[in-house]
């Protein structure tokens, strides 16, 4: 495969991925509505991800000899214990999906996560997580991290002060865990040399916190199981957080957390707004706050993308 063309298709994989996130937004969002809360929504859909996951896996002698190679991987310090725990980062993503979405929409909560993403893609590379190893920090990054921020800000007007503080912390650090999750699933991917090997093991562990942490907030009293819906459209939000993991740590390795995370994000806008506006739900609205919003996000990846403002250096990965 030509280098063009493989740089084509990981451009077209990241904004895939985007897309997907959105899309699984709402099945999660729609799906905490029946069961009882985000987090109980989440575990189903990190339960039927990791299903199909295993399934994929288990299906072919070079992903399950992937998979089988992780204990030695970490035996021999080529991937670190705590490299193995993206999983966590989705398994947040998907929890503040049923939490916060319902309250205000898909495009909201993406501008929050947008926010995140960018503040954390940045933090990442500097830490050198991800495969393309450590990247310095630019004051072009800088930039566009405060107006990622300030778009969160502005996009919690429409919901009243009283309940921006939440909804903002959510989104946000739903964000973070997204540009720590693609990071290191990257490096597992790298490890093992294929992404699916990343895929299962993240949703062994997302799936594995999420339970525990649904046992305790039923047996605590903090929410009820409620009824599985008969939508089978509102089961899809695993499989599709499958296809999109899979496909983030397959295109992060070429083209670090930060460009990957802006494109995606790309993704992300278009897809909110097109799922906002062709599917509202019942606490979806469209004003100045949130067309504002989304105008300093697309900003922010201008300013974030622009190779004039990243210094030689800049573009160069440390290892």
């Amino acid at each position: 495969m030509s280098a063009g063309r493989h740089r084509l298709l990981t451009i077209s994989a990241a904004i895939a991925v985007g897309v997907l996130v959105a899309l699984q937004s709402r099945i999660n969002a729609e799906l905490s509505q029946y069961v009882g809360g985000g987090v109980i929504a989440a575990a189903v859909s990190f339960g039927t991800g990791l299903v199909l996951a295993w399934v994929i896996v288990s299906s072919r002698a070079p992903l399950r000899a992937s998979v089988a190679a992780l204990p030695g991987l970490l035996r021999d310090r080529r991937l670190k214990w705590w490299q193995v725990l993206g999983g966590l980062g989705g398994a947040w993503l998907v929890t503040t999906q049923g939490l916060v979405v319902p309250a205000t929409g898909v495009t909201v909560f993406t501008i929050g996560v947008v926010a995140g993403q960018v503040t954390g893609s940045l933090l990442v590379d500097r830490a050198g997580l991800s495969p393309a190893g450590h990247l310095p920090i630019s004051g072009g990054r800088v930039v566009a991290a405060v107006v990622a921020l300030a778009a969160v800000v502005v996009s919690g007007l429409h919901a009243g002060v009283s309940e921006v503080s939440w909804i903002v912390v959510l989104a946000v650090s739903a964000g973070l865990g997204i540009a720590v999750q693609q990071a290191i699933n990257g490096r597992v991917a790298v490890a093992t040399g294929q992404p699916m090997a990343a895929t299962g093991v993240n949703f062994l562990v997302g799936f594995s916190a999420l339970f525990l942490l649904s046992t305790l907030v039923i047996g605590t009293g903090v929410t009820s199981l409620g009824s599985f819906p008969g939508q089978w459209w509102l089961y899809l939000g695993g499989p599709i957080g499958v296809l999109f993991i899979a496909l983030a740590a397959w295109a992060v390795r070429g083209v670090g957390v930060l460009v990957f995370g802006l494109l995606s994000i790309a993704g992300q806008l278009l897809g909110s707004v097109a799922i906002d506006l062709l599917a509202p739900s019942g606490n979806t609205g469209f004003g100045w706050s949130e067309w504002l919003a989304l105008a300093l996000v697309a900003l922010a990846v201008v300013i974030a993308t622009n190779p004039r403002r990243l210094s030689p250096s800049a573009r160069r990965p440390r290892r």
